[in-house]
This record gives C-alpha cells, structure tokens and sequence, in this order.
C-alpha cells in the first residue's frame, strides 16, 4: 500500500462494490418484452398449423385423384391384357373371370360411392359453436363426449367421428362407416385377385417363374436393374410395380377392415380411443354391430345399399345436448 493511504486516509470502497453488484444483477424482463415474445409464439404456432393444413389439404385432394387413376389402370390392365392372355380360347373361364372382377368393382366403388353419399355430419349443427381451422381440439371437448367431433377439413361437426379418409375426402362417421368398411373389403379382394391374375400374366407371357417363395423379395430390384440395362420393356416393369402396389393396398386394406370391425364391436371409435375415452353404457358387441351394418347385413354384403337406420341415432344425441 502506498506510504500516503494509511490510517484514515484510506478511501472506503464499499459503495463502489455495491454499486458494481447491483449493476451484475440480470433485470427482470419488462412488459412489452413479454408481450412481444408471446406474440412472435403466436405467429409462429399460425405459420405452423397453415403448413399443416396445407399439406392436409393437399393430400385430400391428391389422395382421391390417386385412387381413381390406380382404378382406370386396374380396369385396362384386366380387360386389356390379363383376361385375353391367360384365358384366349377358354370363353367360359374369360366369362366367369370378367363377372367376378366386375362384381369386385361394382361393390368397391359402390361402396365408395355410398361413403361419400351419406357423410357423416350431425343433423344438430346450430347448437355447435363457431370454431374456425386454427382452433384447439380442446374447445369442443363437450361435444366430443356427446359423440361429436369438429374436423378442420371438412369444417363440419361430424357424429361419432372415427377418422378422416383421405381417399374418400370426407369424414367417417356414424352414418358412413358400413360403407366404409365394405368398401375396405372389396378393395382388398379387388387388389388381391388382381395380383394373382398379374401374376399368371407375367407366367404365361414373360415365363417369370413364382415358384420360390422369395420372388417378391427380388422381383422389383431386377427388374428395375434390368430395364436400365435394356433387358426388359417398360411394360414388364410398370406390371411389376403394380403387383407391389396391389400387394400393399389390399394389405393394408384388410388389417384396416378388421381394425374398424373390432372398433364397431366394442362401440367405440378411433378418434375415442386415441383420447382414451371410455364408451359409457357399452352394449353387447351383436347390439354394435348391428347398429352399424343394420338387419339386412347380408344383403350389404354383396349390394351396396343402405342396410341400417341412422338418423335416430342423431335425434338421440340431439336430445344429449
């Protein structure tokens, strides 16, 4: 220390630390700050759900588009190829092939027809308040319980939603779910026999042998490699990939047909179950799949008509509310 700070000469540094500890001290955020990061959240959150509804909207209109360009080749590839090659001078084996793929048609699209025909809407739309796309599903918890659910594409309130299908564009519901599921069915055994007939093609007029079990795990592989090196057409490689297209389609439509029957059964829908909700009251699983495919299941079943009652349903949730 130097000789003149001695004694009581020697500064007293206690404010200046204090000073220097109060300024170190991190300032609690103001108001506007606040206010300005809550609405940057909220603007961001808008861009968010506009992305998504966008793309949503997107696939409901590229989903339908695909199913009825996947129904025009399938209706070619049958009538233009399959059916003539493998059965050319076997009149009664082309006659009864052509009825059994026109009976499969008639039932998928039928059905699909009929799923678009009777949506899903509830009748009781006015007791509904006002919800725009951007809304929480939240907001509609009330009807949700009662049956009801507010879907943002289609911007209705549908009863007993289970999901929304992209490829019919519209809601499946209380009102269209027979339909719905039949149309699962038929375009599974649509899908299915028109990969064995695919197959009995590619036999017949390319001498590719199916023999070994893993043929589709290789088929497509060289078939792709083959066609870039010239070995095979356009056409032998575009049934290939139809085959895989058929196969994934009528896969996936069977485990989703025996998910919905299971749902139906249990009187419960996909939409409630993803929210763990409870089915209060459940009937006996004959009662709920009545109530579905109505008493005349069995003319449904091969006809596309209306095989059950649904607007007592709707008057009964009317009377919830």
């Amino acid at each position: 220390m130097p000789p003149h700070l001695h004694g009581s000469e020697r500064f007293d540094v206690s404010p200046v630390n204090s000073f220097i500890s109060k300024g170190s001290e991190p300032r609690a955020p103001s108001r506007g700050s606040a206010v300005l990061k809550g609405q940057l959240l909220r603007s961001l959150t808008s861009a968010d759900m506009f992305t998504r509804m966008l793309k949503l909207r997107l696939l409901n209109a590229v989903a339908p588009a695909y199913f009825f360009i996947a129904t025009a080749v399938t209706f070619i590839l049958h009538f233009c190829f399959f059916i003539p090659t493998i059965f050319p001078n076997l009149r009664a084996s082309m006659a009864l092939h052509t009825v059994v793929f026109l009976f499969l048609m008639f039932n998928a699209l039928g059905n699909y027809i009929m799923t678009i025909k009777y949506p899903a809407e509830s009748a009781n739309e006015n007791v509904v308040p006002v919800c725009s796309a951007h809304c929480s599903d939240k907001v509609d918890a009330h009807y949700l319980l009662n049956g009801r659910h507010f879907c943002k594409l289609c911007k209705k309130v549908i009863l007993k939603r289970d999901h929304h299908c992209f490829f019919t564009g519209n809601c499946i519901g209380n009102k269209n779910m027979r339909y719905f599921i039949m149309f699962c069915i038929y375009t599974s055994c649509t899908c299915l026999y028109s990969l064995v007939l695919g197959v009995a093609f590619l036999t017949v007029e390319f001498s590719i042998s199916f023999e070994n079990p893993l043929t589709f795990l290789t088929l497509l592989p060289l078939s792709t490699s083959y066609f870039f090196t010239g070995t095979i057409s356009g056409l032998q490689l575009f049934l290939v990939l139809m085959l895989y297209v058929w196969l994934g389609i009528g896969l996936v439509c069977a485990g989703f047909c025996c998910q919905q029957v299971l749902l139906v059964a249990r009187g419960q829908t996909w939409c409630q179950m993803q929210r763990g909700q409870l089915v209060e009251n459940r009937s006996p699983w004959r009662n709920n799949l009545k109530d579905v495919f109505g008493t005349r299941w069995i003319l449904g079943l091969i006809l596309p008509v209306q095989t059950a009652e649904t607007g007592s349903e709707d008057t009964d949730a009317h009377k919830q509310d």
